[in-house]
């Protein structure tokens, strides 16, 4: 069986997931989010966020990062963001498009940013020469698969809005940063002056779809308009919230993402005993990257889907999932030993 490492979006969806689909097609329901799935999904997000909050369901993650900028925004501004950060790397210059704005990224070898990188960008403030700093961006947990405890957004959140600018967080993985850190989502955006949060699902036990959460509803007053004019208002959207709900119960999410965490901390025990694999970022979440010898690269990849992260230096991407198991991992690692045994018995 072709197993991945490659990203947890290569999972299935959880069965209590699919069943909650299955339940809400066995009949009519009103379309466009007037249905009672997609209501029952707002309160979940309300018990998780808070009661203050707007909601708003599109279809992938890409759509909730670009759409829900483009809501505190304008085609003038400029948003601010690690460089590594999805909306900078892999989205295909969408913010750019669709809103007009400008990305200034700041360098970092962890994938966090903090105030000093980004205050280097919060110039030329009142300039009409220059594209004005409105957002920062940062990402939960980050591409490196670290996490921003809540003192850290705090920091940041503070320094956003004493310079009149908005913090938005990608939230594809705050399950893991929450189970990392025992915290609850809410203490990592609410509490910690986050304002808009873009918030996963797909990378924790859902089919398809993201969310988009406003933490000042007065910030949302015209975001309807938004979400259809971006071809992300689902006429069907009890099977996009439907998903959610059934996330959110039962702590679903947090066992969801505690499993991929602990499997993530599992490879990196068994891939440290290894000497010629070495970890190159802090294991805090359900990533793991590690530099390993270029010629055992395509050979592991005939048998398991991972990304190579550096080109330069064979530095990878592993990551696991809720539905990764200890024996995906023993049977990787062992792979791994056999390919370097068979390697050095020929040199």
């Amino acid at each position: 069986m072709f197993k991945s490492f490659a990203s947890d979006n290569a999972s299935g969806a959880h069965p209590k997931v699919v069943e909650s689909v299955i339940a809400a097609n066995k009949n009519h329901a009103k379309a466009y989010g007037y249905d009672e799935f997609t209501k029952k999904a707002e309160l979940k997000f309300k018990e998780h966020f808070g009661g203050n909050i707007d909601v708003y369901f599109v279809f992938n993650g890409t759509a909730a990062n670009v759409i829900g900028l483009a809501g505190i925004t304008s085609s003038y501004s400029s948003i601010i963001c690690a460089d590594v950060a999805h909306i900078n790397t892999d989205e295909c210059a969408a913010p750019q498009k669709f809103i007009g704005c400008r990305l200034l990224t700041v360098p970092t070898s962890d994938g966090k940013i903090n105030i000093e990188g980004i205050k280097k960008h919060v110039i030329r403030v009142g300039d009409h020469h220059y594209a004005q700093p409105k957002v920062i961006s940062i990402t939960q947990s980050t591409e490196y698969g670290t996490v921003y405890t809540s003192l850290e957004i705090r920091r940041i959140a503070d320094y956003a809005h004493k310079n009149g600018m908005f913090l938005h967080m990608d939230g594809a993985r705050l399950a893991n940063a929450a189970a990392s850190l025992n915290v609850t989502m809410k203490e990592l955006t609410l509490d910690a002056g986050v304002d808009v949060l873009s918030f996963g699902g797909t990378k924790n036990g859902i089919m398809f779809g993201d969310a988009i959460v406003f933490f000042h509803p007065e910030y949302a007053k015209d975001f309807k308009y938004i979400r259809k004019q971006g071809m992300q208002l689902a006429s069907k959207m009890r099977f996009i919230s439907c998903q959610f709900e059934a996330l959110l119960s039962n702590n679903l999410w947090l066992d969801n993402a505690k499993h991929a965490n602990k499997m993530a901390t599992l490879l990196a025990r068994e891939l440290g005993g290894i000497p010629e694999i070495k970890i190159t970022q802090n294991v805090e979440a359900n990533a793991v990257f590690v530099i390993m010898p270029k010629k055992l690269i395509p050979v592991l990849q005939e048998k398991y889907y991972f990304y190579i992260w550096n080109e330069e230096n064979s530095e990878v991407r592993l990551m696991t999932a809720f539905d990764t198991t200890e024996d995906d991992i023993k049977d990787f690692v062992s792979t791994i030993q056999d390919c370097l045994q068979k390697t050095t018995v020929k040199s």
